[in-house]
């Protein structure tokens, strides 16, 4: 069978970051791939190169949905303690709302593939560090905005932030009640002195 006229290779991208999402990047071989997409082994490898490079697609394309998309948008204007807050809401909706309780696809990935893949543990750990600098750079400009004070350690704090959202994805794959989830996420945000309430971003 050659490949369908019909291919679409964004709507493929969607269907493996699915598949991927909810069964790994081990069970996904492209041959398992090749037929969830309808296309051939020869069109696979024509239309993506590797497993690798397509996996990559998935991830990005699942970061660009991902529900703590918005903390790296302009927050020149907005609270940026109160955005935190209620990213932290969003993700604590989202991953109850999954009926599959898939957790987050990174997360799930950091643990399935850092120091056993050469090619993509790598990427895994960039991406995983470059969240926690994100929060750190959301923690300076709290700081510069005086919402929190002179001398924070916003190291440390998005440190405790990054493990937080690491902590909420993992947990949700056990736990799917949204309000127990939110009540985890903002006793530690309360904790770090970090909470405000959500809505005022």
């Amino acid at each position: 069978m050659g490949r369908p006229t019909s291919f679409d290779r964004d709507e493929a991208i969607e269907t493996v970051m699915q598949e991927m999402w909810r069964s790994g990047y081990e069970a996904n071989t492209v041959k398992a791939l090749s037929e969830r997409l309808g296309i051939t082994r020869s069109s696979y490898y024509n239309a993506f190169g590797s497993r690798e490079a397509l996996f990559k697609l998935a991830l990005e394309r699942y970061f660009a949905q991902s529900p703590d998309r918005f903390l790296y948008g302009d927050v020149s204007d907005i609270p940026v303690l109160a955005l935190i807050s209620q990213t932290f809401r969003d993700v604590a909706c989202a991953r109850a709302a999954d009926p599959e309780k898939r957790g987050c696809l990174a997360i799930n990935s950091v643990a399935e593939l850092v120091g056993i893949h050469d090619e993509l543990g790598p990427v895994l750990v960039d991406a995983v560090m470059a969240s926690a600098a994100r929060f750190e750079e959301l923690l300076n400009v709290a700081v510069e905005n005086g919402e929190l004070p002179a001398g924070t350690n916003t190291h440390a704090k998005a440190l405790a932030l990054q493990n937080l959202l690491a902590g909420l994805n993992v947990f949700a794959k056990a736990l799917g009640d949204e309000d127990e989830l939110w009540l985890m996420a903002k006793t530690t945000l309360e904790g770090l002195g970090l909470y405000r309430e959500p809505g005022d971003a």
